[in-house]
């Protein structure tokens, strides 16, 4: 019940976005097509099971995004530099990083945060084993590497997702 209950809000709350209106006729087709798609498609999905849903859980993802943003914001700082510089000072290379999370939708907003951040990019995810390819390689070593790209993410997400 829990899925469909949250399918439907997040399907009636996009439905409203997009919109741009609380018009009685667009609430009313909206709750409808959202019931619809929640009823028929729902059946399977499982992704709400694996996200919490605490006030631990609420403030880790208010971190995560504030987190995720300092970041973001330091990458681009980091490329820009790099960019502008004479001689481009890269190191270019693919390194192994591991995480501790064991949901799957955990490590996809993980690998997805890795590579929405300037000088990285998520080529696979095996696992726990994250293959990034990264604009400048400070160390090889899966361990260092891990701490370097992953750590600040992986505490958040670890409340969020388990």
């Amino acid at each position: 019940m829990k899925n469909y209950v949250l399918m439907f809000l997040t399907l009636m709350v996009f439905w409203l976005l997009l919109n741009n209106s609380l018009g009685l006729e667009i609430v009313a087709v909206g709750v409808v097509v959202s019931l619809l798609i929640s009823l028929i498609f729902c059946s399977k999905c499982s992704i709400f099971n694996e996200i919490s849903f605490s006030p631990k859980a609420l403030y880790a993802t208010v971190m995560f995004i504030f987190v995720f943003l300092g970041a973001l914001i330091k990458a681009n700082i980091s490329i820009t530099k790099r960019v502008l510089s004479p001689s481009l000072p890269i190191n270019p290379g693919i390194v192994q990083v591991k995480t501790k999370l064991k949901s799957k939708v955990g490590r996809m907003v993980l690998a997805n945060a890795i590579t929405l951040t300037p000088g990285t990019f998520t080529l696979e995810l095996d696992g726990e084993d994250l293959f990034i390819h990264w604009v400048n390689v400070k160390s090889g070593e899966t361990e260092e590497s891990t701490k370097e790209i992953v750590s600040s993410f992986e505490k958040y997400l670890e409340v969020m997702y388990g």
